[in-house]
């Protein structure tokens, strides 16, 4: 984290956190698994992370901002695929048994480490910036149709046209078109009915995720002299810090200023397939909660019983 403050439990978990959380969805082992040998999901998992590393590699040698990134990049090939590898034999090493947060953690570790602070910024800049980036309309062709595989949309269009929500903290992911096209709008649904608004951006760079930093910048182009978004007021919304470095997250550590802005809010929005599938799916709070995504992984299609590029849309609502 760029600051240094200390990283707290989200306010809005059930407490005793420690029974009534898991910030991971897919248990990759049971306590009765032998704790020296991999069972059969952490080997896929750990194949899946495998798999993934020519691309990342790839991005990280045209990083403008690292001098020798070719050489560099290779040595991040090596050091990651040999801890992947090093899990396979032993579940129990680098911190081990190994789940979507240890593995994410320990591949930007590494990254960091050879000097790689942001090595999706190419792929950020096209999506906010230019025509290159993903095309909005190519993500809406791909959704599957409905019935998704969690769908709670009818129940929540129905709370929606009879419930208004005092403060709503939304967990944002992606950059360019997801969060201008996806997540904006929607906030400023909810600051037309009142709402305040309080969006939740990593604290340092992760994939292709939006940080803190360039979520003010985007704003502050999108916003108009009168300080409004498409001519709704926005002296309701903030911009928060999430303390968050990776494109999931444990609820259990979060920035202090965001526990604070979240502390009354009642209703929580994780969205995208790392914080909202992967992670904190079945996820309980104090308040209504919403948990949105796509499914873009193969194995969580399996886990979940549903197709490749289905959606979540899972309401939960606490009574008062």
């Amino acid at each position: 984290m760029e600051s240094e403050s200390e990283l707290v439990p989200f306010p809005l978990l059930p407490t005793p956190i420690e029974t009534n959380y898991r910030a991971c969805t897919i248990p990759y082992r049971f306590p009765t698994d032998n704790p020296k040998k991999p069972t059969r999901t952490e080997i896929a998992w750990l194949d899946l992370f495998l798999n993934s590393i020519p691309s990342f590699k790839k991005r990280a040698e045209s990083d403008p901002t690292v001098p020798d990134a070719h050489v560099r990049a290779e040595k991040f090939a090596q050091r990651y695929s040999e801890i992947l590898e090093d899990m396979k034999k032993d579940p129990e090493t680098h911190g081990g048994p190994p789940d979507c947060i240890l593995l994410c953690r320990l591949r930007e570790q590494v990254l960091r480490e050879l000097g790689f602070r942001d090595i999706f910024k190419k792929v950020k800049l096209a999506e906010v910036f230019s025509r290159d980036g993903m095309s909005f309309l190519a993500s809406c062709q791909n959704l599957v149709p409905r019935p998704w595989v969690i769908d709670d949309l009818e129940t929540f269009k129905v709370k929606w046209s009879k419930k208004a929500w005092k403060k709503a903290v939304i967990f944002v992911d992606n950059s360019g078109a997801d969060i201008i096209l996806g997540i904006l709008p929607f906030a400023r649904e909810l600051l037309r009915r009142g709402t305040q608004v309080i969006l939740a951006a990593n604290d340092l760079p992760s994939i292709n995720d939006v940080t803190y930093p360039e979520l003010i910048e985007i704003m502050s182009k999108l916003k108009d002299e009168k300080g409004q978004l498409m001519g709704v007021d926005t002296s309701k919304l903030l911009i928060a810090n999430s303390g968050n470095d990776l494109p999931v997250i444990d609820l259990t550590a979060v920035s202090q200023e965001l526990a604070y802005l979240a502390s009354d809010a009642d209703l929580v929005i994780l969205e995208g397939m790392g914080r909202g599938i992967e992670t904190n799916l079945y996820a309980q709070f104090k308040c209504d909660s919403l948990k949105i995504g796509m499914v873009k992984h193969p194995e969580v299609a399996q886990f979940l019983g549903g197709r490749l590029y289905d959606c979540v849309f899972k309401y939960n609502e606490v009574s008062s």
